[in-house]
């Protein structure tokens, strides 16, 4: 029987210490007042057992990780017919590059980069009847918590300076890959992209992509075969261009974001949420990457 209380506790202890905590994501203003030295996990078993250290009852914006969920709305309504309009590649460049793009004539590369959640949120906002509304009940009916909310400070500080994501959209324009306007797509990426959890309401979100398509509460929301899949991405582009490293240290499918948050999982075993807001230079949380290495070297649990 593995103790991940005690596993949970000395990783903490061990990952805080470090003098280099790495740099907050200041070009979302909003982001730029986090307190650096903010640091929790939570483990969430599919066996119902949980544990937590540290600052993983504070809310954080999820950013990036939310492109995981929408992916997985996504997929819940269009099926298969969602590969029409973008890959399942690795793109190896950064996660706001436009180069790519023009080059594959408005196809992106996966829908974790940004363009590809751009198309994603069109897709969404040609379904929904109320987007913002709809998809955040969604992520509050797979959660079981009707207390996540958007943070529209973030959302208003993202339409303020998100320039390159107005390019992304208007060139996916440009292209006939994004179905309505610009403007009303992007409202909704932003608001999106600034949902705001805590470490234990981001693991709860994920049960179903560990629990073969199935949340919390037993509802089937994926099927087996899309819960696969999305897992598959996570684990080849979920970390921006350090999805090999992540893949190489840690071996778990799992997504980042900019607010500092990452969250893996080992299908059918485990979720685990950390959040540390410094960044390494490849954009993802500097001891989020560090303590979730020494997750899965201690408990000797991941996917290879």
């Amino acid at each position: 029987m593995i103790d991940y209380q005690s596993i949970l506790n000395n990783i903490y202890q061990e990952v805080i210490q470090e003098k280099d905590k790495g740099e907050i994501a200041t070009y979302i203003p909003e982001l730029a007042n986090i307190d650096k030295n903010t640091f929790g996990i939570h483990l969430q078993l599919i066996s119902g057992d949980s544990f937590s250290v540290g600052d993983s009852e504070k809310k954080f914006s999820i950013q990036s990780i939310s492109k995981v969920l929408s992916l997985a709305l996504a997929i819940s309504k269009v099926g298969t017919n969602i590969w029409n309009r973008l890959d399942v590649e690795p793109s190896g460049n950064p996660f706001n590059h436009l180069s790519l793009l023009e080059l594959e004539k408005g196809i992106p590369r996966n829908p974790f980069i940004n363009s590809g959640a751009i198309v994603i949120a069109d897709i969404l906002v040609s379904l929904l009847d109320s987007p913002k509304i709809d998809f955040l009940a969604f992520i509050r009916e797979i959660s079981g918590d009707s207390g996540i909310d958007y943070n529209y400070k973030v959302a208003d500080s993202e339409k303020k300076t998100g320039f390159n994501n107005y390019a992304a959209a208007n060139l996916l324009k440009s292209f006939n890959n994004l179905e309505n306007d610009v403007d009303v797509v992007l409202d909704f990426y932003f608001h999106q992209c600034s949902i705001e959890m805590t470490c234990s309401q981001l693991t709860k979100a994920f049960y179903l992509l560990a629990n073969k398509g199935k949340c919390l509460a037993n509802n089937k929301i994926l099927t087996k075969s899309q819960a696969k899949r999305i897992n598959a991405i996570m684990l080849t582009c979920g970390f921006y261009d350090e999805a090999g490293e992540f893949a190489f240290e840690v071996g778990l499918p799992g997504k980042s974001g900019v607010g500092g948050g990452i969250v893996a999982l080992l299908p059918n075993e485990f979720i685990i949420s950390v959040w540390a807001p410094g960044l390494n230079e490849r954009g993802n949380s500097k001891l989020g990457m560090q303590a979730l290495e020494q997750f899965t070297t201690q408990t000797n649990q991941s996917i290879f």
